[in-house]
């Protein structure tokens, strides 16, 4: 039997660690009254009901999980605008403190489905109180928050319909997907508008701030 609590505490450990890193990205980015690249970040470790199902799915031994199920753990990082995700995507690459072992972009090459996201692996070490260090995969997703709305309505869906949804809502689903990616290139080609408009917003929250 299996000790999922313990097998999946490092991993909760890797999410929230990389949450608070990416945070602080965001954090440092508002304070320099910048455009930030991150809108929000969100992270989990998956449940035990659905790595069963994937394992099941996959064929995965339950024994190998940790090498051959990358997404054990999970964090996404939600940005405004397409451009953003690459400036999010050169600074995960720069950092010192991870390793990417794998990229992977359906923006550039959607799914069938219309799904468009970046996705990366990363190797992320975390220290435990036994045996030092640990080696923990976590799937880093960054998308902007129209694929993010499309990707949220498809998953309800597919649970919904345990995965064999119908071909008339298939291609409604590939239509709105096309509708949010055309969405996403108006609001970059006004972005100049929006970011000017944001750093107004922020510089008067900073002066808020100084004053209180």
């Amino acid at each position: 039997m299996i000790d999922w609590d313990t097998m999946l505490s490092p991993y909760k450990q890797a999410v929230d660690e990389l949450k608070i890193k990416l945070r602080g990205i965001r954090e440092q980015y508002q304070l320099s009254s910048k455009h930030t690249p991150i809108e929000f970040v969100t992270g989990r470790v998956k449940p035990v009901s659905s790595i069963l199902q994937k394992a099941k799915r996959k064929n995965i031994p339950l024994n190998e999980l940790e090498e051959k199920m990358q997404d054990l753990a999970g964090v996404r990082v939600m940005c405004q605008f397409v451009g953003d995700i690459h400036t999010v995507l050169e600074l995960v690459r720069a950092r010192t403190d991870f390793e990417i072992v794998e990229e992977r972009n359906y923006i550039k090459n959607k799914k069938r489905s219309g799904y468009r996201s970046y996705h990366c692996v990363l190797r992320y070490p975390v220290q435990m109180i036994e045996g030092g260090e640990k080696d923990i995969l976590v799937e880093l997703q960054i998308r902007t928050l129209a694929m993010n709305f499309w990707a949220t309505i498809e998953h309800s869906l597919q649970y919904k319909y345990e995965g064999k949804i119908p071909k008339e809502i298939e291609q409604r689903l590939e239509r709105a997907a096309e509708a949010a990616f055309r969405l996403d290139e108006e609001m970059s080609q006004i972005r100049g508008e929006v970011q000017d408009a944001q750093q107004i917003i922020s510089r008067t929250q900073n002066s808020m701030r100084r004053d209180t």
